[in-house]
């Protein structure tokens, strides 16, 4: 079965070496001992691998801080957690696969005031229906059966999200500088903004990073020359994550048919369809380690074990890796190293962490938003690759565009891919008339997503260039 294969997969950002590129079979190939990763793992690791396991703070730090503020989660188990399911994803996938809060859940748990209890209940809601979706196979299907055009509009769509939420951060930010926000405003934002960009093609230089150790400067002079604030200084002691009691039959329902169901298609989307896609872009010789099928599982595993703890539900995301990837990402290292330091941070700081995050500056993690989603905007550029008929170039910008539009304007997912959905099918209906449905419906009717060979994606019922293959796509 052969792949999608950008004719760059790694034309996002300038290749940097760090890694094993992707005709290095030696080093893409899995090592054999563990001397040897060892080895690898010494000679590989750089700054700029660590600068990129950095960026998508600005999609955590946010979320983390506002749920920790109101005990909705419990910090020391979102550390703990988070960096354990950091280090198993950069082993099983040994690509920058990121591990980030579940933004709907945490917006409705935002917006509703939920209860830690609840919040848990959304989160271990999510992960079953995910887990499910992923061990019978079911999300292959869903994955096969979705139009290219759509899974660009999304990773589009998903991409603008980023950046409308990276204006949110900063709309109260003010421009002057005065004693109460030297440290965090518009000037720092553009500043930052200016120096992230216009270091674009020096990929060597760890830009996350710097920007990361300048806001976190920032934050500790702050706290410090507040008045109280040294009371919130982080206290060193051993912590360790606590389970939570079990939700009532009524917490789990009211959490799940509030934020859950809201979540679900966001995950299996974004998460899960269109992150595989991103990972096959950006890395195709890895990308058979990061199936639709082993993502569902793994974001399954992580809130049906993790959020018994009162940790914050987790997910991957596509946005997450495409903002690693531009900060210098190339390996499951990066993700592994920023595990390490989240599990260290958990058992030396815990909950008393959350005094100093208060303080980072919104303009740093806006500008390291804002990248996250132009760098996963960018992989849309591809929704034409293969495709010479202008008829069918047309017909997929059209569904990228009302899948992105309806996904921007509503905040779902979901409507965006029903919405999407909607007009692949009519556009092809128009095209290939009912004879041509029903001869393409029967030949997905033996196929139902096991080991066997799927039908080829011009085959499918609501593709949207049936009559021209996009290359490799499955």
């Amino acid at each position: 079965m052969s792949k999608h294969t950008p004719s760059s997969p790694t034309d996002l950002i300038p290749s940097t070496n760090i890694l094993p590129d992707d005709g290095d079979s030696n080093k893409s190939a899995p090592l054999s001992s563990f001397a040897s990763r060892s080895q690898f793992a010494w000679q590989n690791f750089t700054l700029q691998e660590f600068s990129g396991s950095l960026g998508d703070l600005g999609t955590l730090l946010p979320i983390l801080i506002s749920l920790s503020i109101t005990n909705q989660i419990n910090l020391t188990s979102s550390l703990w957690f988070g960096g354990i399911w950091n280090i198993l994803s950069g082993l099983l996938f040994q690509v920058p696969m990121c591990v980030q809060p579940m933004k709907a859940v945490a917006a409705v748990a935002l917006a509703s005031k939920m209860s830690l209890v609840e919040v848990m209940s959304a989160g271990m809601g999510v992960g079953a229906i995910i887990f499910l979706l992923g061990i019978t196979r079911t999300i292959r299907l869903v994955s096969y059966l979705t139009p290219p055009s759509i899974v660009r509009g999304i990773q589009l769509g998903t991409g603008i999200t980023l950046i409308v939420k990276a204006y949110s951060l900063v709309s109260a930010t003010p421009w002057p500088v005065t004693s109460t926000t030297w440290s965090d405003n518009l000037i720092w934002g553009l500043l930052a903004f200016i120096f992230v960009f216009g270091f674009y093609y020096t990929p060597r230089l760890p830009t996350a990073l710097i920007v990361f150790l300048i806001g976190l400067v920032f934050a500790i002079a702050n706290m410090l020359t507040t008045p109280g604030g040294t009371a919130q200084v982080p206290a060193v002691r051993f912590n360790y994550p606590t389970p939570i009691s079990v939700p009532t039959p009524q917490e789990f329902g009211t959490a799940f048919v509030n934020a859950s169901l809201g979540q679900i298609p966001l995950t299996a989307l974004n998460s899960v369809i269109a992150l595989q896609w991103l990972v096959e872009d950006l890395f195709p010789k890895l990308a058979h380690k990061s199936s639709t099928m082993k993502i569902a599982v793994s974001i399954g595993v992580m809130n049906l074990i993790g959020c018994w703890f009162g940790s914050i539900p987790y997910c991957h995301g596509s946005g997450g890796l495409a903002g690693q990837y531009r900060f210098g990402a190339r390996t499951g290292l990066s993700v592994i190293f920023l595990g390490i330091c989240k599990l260290l941070i958990g058992i030396l700081f815990g909950s008393s962490l959350v005094g100093l995050l208060q303080f980072f500056p919104h303009s740093i993690l806006a500008v390291m938003l804002f990248v996250s989603g132009a760098e996963l905007a960018m992989a849309s550029r591809y929704v034409n690759k293969g495709v010479d008929r202008d008829e069918i170039q047309r017909e997929n910008y059209l569904v990228m565009l009302v899948t992105m539009g309806m996904l921007v304007a509503y905040g779902n997912d979901g409507v965006g891919f029903v919405a999407g959905c909607l007009v692949a099918v009519s556009l092809f209906w128009q095209r290939v008339g009912m004879t041509g449905m029903i001869k393409r419906l029967r030949m997905w009717q033996t196929w139902g997503g096991n080991d066997s060979e799927p039908p080829q994606r011009d085959e499918m019922p609501a593709a949207s260039a049936p009559e021209a293959v996009v290359e490799g796509i499955v």
